[in-house]
């Protein structure tokens, strides 16, 4: 399917040469606009980029750049200019440019940066449709039960949802812990933010240790890079320990400080990391039982 490209300049030879690259030339639709205020009109058909002069008569670039963000911020925008000053490029490019020409235009550099500003578009729309998906996938009425047991739980949940309290979840194998948790994190306030999982059962002991926290180049053999662990990838969203009651107690010490402090260091590394994290952990295990057994903190 040919992508389509929308040409605002009231310069009629710049917009005509603009029209022969892009159409004749690189294959994608075109319309052209000799003002802003047209092409923002026309802007909910969806354009797949756009190619904006920056000086045009009515709004300037720099505004229509800005409008075109708030009604679709993620839409490529590439900034066209006589003006060939670098404080006119930086300032195109702090307000959410893609790519900045000064004119006479650059068609071999031109081209690319049109493929590279669309594929770019298409894959956040593609992020965007997975999180749409796996959010309207873990809504509560897409999760299924006239247990009355169950319908408590749901009531529990909607207690849960707006707030960063850390969260239990003890059940058997098998009964949907983690349905739980994703439904917590996607129908919360982090639900933009990433969910990452960890299962504390499936992973050797000696390796826990560096995949929650991660680890510095060099801090045990095989280390030959720093790891980033799974507490830093859930920077500002959810994580899900599975199967908590299987940590040894030397990292639930590591844990309890995380949820007291909001801290901790990668393994090998002496930096004091800050995290904002929400913790949702699950278990089969009585962990009441084991505190009294002395195996959990």
């Amino acid at each position: 399917m040919s992508k389509t490209v929308f040409i605002v300049d009231d310069e009629p030879s710049i917009a005509k040469l603009l029209t022969y690259w892009v159409k004749d030339k690189w294959g994608y639709k075109v319309q052209v606009f000799d003002r802003g205020e047209s092409m923002l009109e026309k802007l909910p058909n969806g354009p797949d980029l756009i190619l904006l002069d920056l000086m045009l008569p009515g709004m300037s670039g720099i505004e229509i750049l800005k409008k075109v963000h708030q009604i679709n911020e993620h839409l490529p925008v590439i900034i066209l200019s006589a003006q060939g000053r670098v404080e006119v490029a930086l300032e195109a490019l702090r307000f959410g440019a893609f790519d900045y020409f000064p004119k006479p235009i650059d068609s071999q550099r031109l081209e690319p940066a049109i493929k590279n500003a669309i594929k770019n578009y298409d894959l956040t729309r593609e992020l965007e449709s997975l999180r749409e998906n796996v959010k309207q996938e873990y809504k509560f009425e897409n999760i299924v039960s006239v247990d009355g047991k169950m319908q408590d739980v749901f009531k529990l949940m909607t207690k849960v949802l707006n707030t960063d309290i850390t969260v239990l979840i003890h059940g058997e194998s098998g009964t949907g812990k983690e349905l739980i948790a994703r439904a917590i994190h996607y129908n919360g306030i982090r639900k933009d933010k990433p969910f990452v999982v960890i299962n504390c059962a499936s992973i050797p002991r000696e390796l826990m240790e560096s995949e929650l926290f991660g680890h510095e180049k060099g801090a045990f053999t095989g280390a030959h890079q720093r790891k980033i662990g799974k507490f830093e990838l859930a920077h500002g969203g959810t994580i899900f320990l599975d199967e908590v009651g299987e940590l040894e107690m030397t990292l639930q010490a590591k844990l309890l400080r995380i949820i007291q402090e909001r801290e901790f260091e990668r393994v090998g590394g002496n930096e004091l990391i800050k995290t904002d994290v929400r913790i949702i952990s699950a278990t089969n295990r009585e962990l009441k039982k084991a505190v009294d057994d002395k195996i959990f903190w």
